[in-house]
């Protein structure tokens, strides 16, 4: 039976197959396969994601965000070998273990991603838009869906599921950004250099539309406000003297009025 005919049996029937929750959960998963990603700009892309991502939740510990690791969620799909997981995806509500190998469903409860990015390739772009699209759909009903191919920055597209309907797709707004409103955040291109690497990247952006920065972005934009807030003190002080400096005068050239006044008062 093809994943494409698994998946159609899952969306006919209501109740999941058995071999979607097994009973007796492998124990002999692995958690690296060695394969590299897809190009150098995918890793940027992927680690660039979760980075950001981390950053701007920094003080948050219900949630777990990863990428490139194995997704496991059946019996079935440990037979096939099927072991690629989403380039990036969150798990909200849950416990924060950094020390995860994987995603590993049965043993978290069944819980699946809440929101998946996967970055296109063209070896890949057909599976993603296609099985893997009806996967997260039909049996993960993972709530928002979003695709992007690294060198083809039009591909950018994303859906939101809805329970009756399925994924609906959504629509780019004035900045080509859809909303995710699972994280409440925005994704949508952003031109720049990162890692030497410029070219256009999938960035979150905040409610607001501000970007969400790395942590060195967000370092070195701390360092120039603090740079800029000692620069304006320094202007400040400057200000200041050159005040002091003038009010000091002004009473030199009082004192020598008065000092002149009082010389023509005594010739009188």
């Amino acid at each position: 039976m093809s994943p494409e005919t698994t998946i159609s049996l899952v969306t006919e029937s209501a109740v999941i197959p058995e071999e979607w929750q097994p009973s007796m959960p492998p124990t002999d998963l692995i958690f690296d396969d060695g394969e590299p990603l897809e190009s150098n700009r995918h890793r940027i892309a992927m680690n660039l994601l979760i980075d950001s991502f981390k950053h701007h939740w920094a003080e948050r510990t219900n949630f777990f965000a990863g990428g490139n690791m194995f997704l496991y969620y059946s019996t079935k799909q440990v037979r096939n070998r099927d072991f690629r997981g989403p380039d990036f995806f969150v798990v909200l509500d849950v416990d924060n273990d950094p020390t995860r190998l994987g995603w590993v469903a049965w043993e978290e409860e069944g819980r699946y991603p809440d929101v998946i990015i996967e970055l296109l390739s063209n070896s890949t772009a057909k599976v993603d838009l296609g099985v893997k699209k009806d996967l997260y759909e039909q049996v993960f009903k993972t709530k928002d869906y979003f695709v992007f191919h690294p060198f083809q920055p039009s591909s950018f597209q994303g859906w939101h599921l809805d329970v009756d309907r399925g994924y609906q797709p959504l629509i780019l707004n004035e900045q080509n950004r859809l909303w995710c409103q699972t994280l409440e955040l925005w994704l949508g291109p952003w031109e720049g250099v990162i890692q030497g690497d410029a070219t256009v990247w999938l960035r979150f952006y905040d409610a607001a539309g501000n970007l969400v920065l790395l942590p060195d972005e967000a370092e070195r934009q701390r360092a120039d406000a603090e740079r800029q807030r000692a620069d304006a003190e320094r202007q400040r002080a400057d200000a200041e003297r050159q005040r002091a400096d003038a009010e000091r005068q002004r009473a030199e050239r009082l004192a020598e009025r008065l000092r002149a006044l009082g010389e023509n008062v005594d010739l009188l």
